[in-house]
C-alpha cells in the first residue's frame, strides 16, 4: 500500500512538473512563492507609507521578467542548443542590468521616499538580499525546464520505440499467417491428388482456420482457450488427412484461470506446424503430436512432443525456417527475457518447451 501511494505521488509530481494541464497552476505557485520569498526580505522596508510597497512590486517584477526571459529565451536558444558559454555570459549581463535598473529607479523615483534612520548600507544590503535569494530560483527554473525536457525527450522515445516495436510484431504477425496458410494449401493440393473425398472435407474444415484468422489473429490478445481449439481443429484436419496419425491436447490448472486467461494469438501455430511437418513418417508407421498446456502461478507452460523422421526431407528449405524465426523473434519482442523456449532434439522424439507470463 504503502509503495502504491509514493508511486502515485511521483507519478502526479512528474505530471505536475511537465503536462500543460497543469501549466497554469504551476506558473501561479512559482509567483506566489517568489513573492513570499522577496516580501521576506528587508529592502523595501527602507521606504514609508505606500511607497514600501512600490519598491517590492517593483523588484518583483524585474525579478520575475529575468526569470521568464530565462525559461523562454535563454534556456531555449543557448543552453539546450549547448551554447554554454553564451547562456552564462547572457545570464550574468542579464543580472547585471537587472540590478542597476533597480539602482537606478530606487536613486531617481523613490531617493525621497526613504526612512531617514535606515542606513544605506542596509538598503543595499537588502537589496542585494532580493538579488541572490533570486539567483537560486533562477538555477532551479533553469533546472526544473531541463529536467522537462528530458522528461518529454524520453516520452518521445518510448513512444518511438513502441511504434516501430508494434510494426514489427505486426510484420512478423503477418508473416506468420501466410506462412501457415501457405503450408495448409500444400497438404490440400497433396490430398486432391490421393483421395479427392477426404479433401473436399478439407476444405471444409479450412474455412474454420480462415474464420480464426480473420477474426482472433488481428487482435493482440486471444483467449488461451480460443487458442486451444484452434490447435485441436488443425490436427483433426491433419488427422483426416493423414493414417496412423493421432494427438492429445492436455490443460492443467483451474479451468477458471485457463478460462480466463489471454496470449496473443498464433502463438503456439508454429511449434505445432512444426511438429506436424516432421513427424510426418513416409513409411506408415505410427506417428503422433503430445501437447501439454499447464497454468500455474501466472505462468502459462507449452510442451509440445511429437515423433520424428530422420528421413523426412523438407522440400523448400528457402523458407523452412521462416516461421520458427519469426516466432522466435515475436516471443523476443513481447517478453523480452522473461520467457524461457528450449527445444530438444532427439534420435525418435522432437521437444518443445515454452514458459511464459500471463496476466
Amino acid at each position: 500500500m504503502k509503495y502504491s501511494s509514493l508511486k502515485f505521488k511521483e507519478s502526479f509530481v512528474m505530471d505536475f512538473l511537465i503536462e500543460s494541464r497543469y501549466k497554469f497552476r504551476r506558473h501561479l505557485l512559482f509567483l506566489i512563492f517568489f513573492f513570499l520569498l522577496l516580501y521576506s526580505s528587508s529592502f523595501w522596508h527602507s521606504y514609508s507609507g505606500i511607497y514600501q510597497y512600490y519598491a517590492l512590486l517593483f523588484v518583483y517584477v524585474i525579478l520575475i521578467s529575468m526569470v521568464y526571459i530565462n525559461i523562454y529565451v535563454l534556456v531555449p536558444r543557448f543552453f539546450f542548443k549547448t551554447k554554454y558559454i553564451s547562456y552564462l555570459i547572457l545570464l550574468v549581463l542579464m543580472g547585471i542590468i537587472g540590478l542597476n535598473i533597480i539602482g537606478y529607479s530606487f536613486n531617481s523615483f523613490l531617493a525621497d521616499f526613504k526612512v531617514k534612520n535606515f542606513h544605506r548600507n542596509g538598503e543595499k544590503g537588502g537589496i542585494y538580499e532580493g538579488i541572490l535569494m533570486s539567483i537560486p530560483i533562477i538555477l532551479t527554473t533553469t533546472t526544473v525546464k531541463l529536467l522537462q525536457k528530458w522528461i518529454n525527450d524520453n516520452k518521445r522515445i518510448n513512444e518511438l520505440n513502441n511504434l516501430t516495436l508494434n510494426m514489427e510484431l505486426n510484420e512478423l504477425r503477418n508473416q506468420i499467417n501466410p506462412h501457415f496458410l501457405f503450408n495448409m494449401l500444400n497438404n490440400v493440393k497433396a490430398l486432391i491428388r490421393t483421395d479427392p473425398e477426404k479433401a473436399s472435407v478439407v476444405i471444409v474444415k479450412f474455412s474454420e482456420f480462415l474464420r480464426y484468422q480473420l477474426y482472433e489473429s488481428g487482435e493482440e490478445k486471444t483467449l488461451l482457450t480460443s487458442e486451444i481449439d484452434f490447435l485441436s481443429n488443425f490436427l483433426n484436419l491433419e488427422k483426416i488427412r493423414r493414417e496412423n496419425f493421432s494427438f492429445d491436447i492436455q490443460t492443467e490448472g483451474d479451468k477458471r484461470v485457463i478460462g480466463t486467461s489471454f496470449i496473443p494469438p498464433n502463438l503456439f501455430t508454429t511449434f505445432v506446424e512444426n511438429a506436424v511437418k516432421h513427424s510426418i513418417d513416409i513409411t506408415g508407421k505410427e506417428s503422433y503430436i503430445k501437447i501439454y498446456i499447464g497454468v500455474e502461478n501466472k505462468e502459462l507452460y507449452f510442451r509440445c512432443i511429437n515423433t520424428r523422421n530422420l528421413n523426412y526431407s523438407v522440400q523448400n528449405k528457402k523458407n523452412s525456417g521462416l516461421g520458427l524465426a519469426n516466432i522466435t523473434r515475436r516471443l523476443e519482442l513481447l517478453y523480452n527475457t522473461t520467457f524461457n523456449l528450449k527445444i530438444e532434439p532427439e534420435d525418435r522424439e522432437y521437444t518443445v518447451h515454452l514458459k511464459i507470463p500471463i496476466s
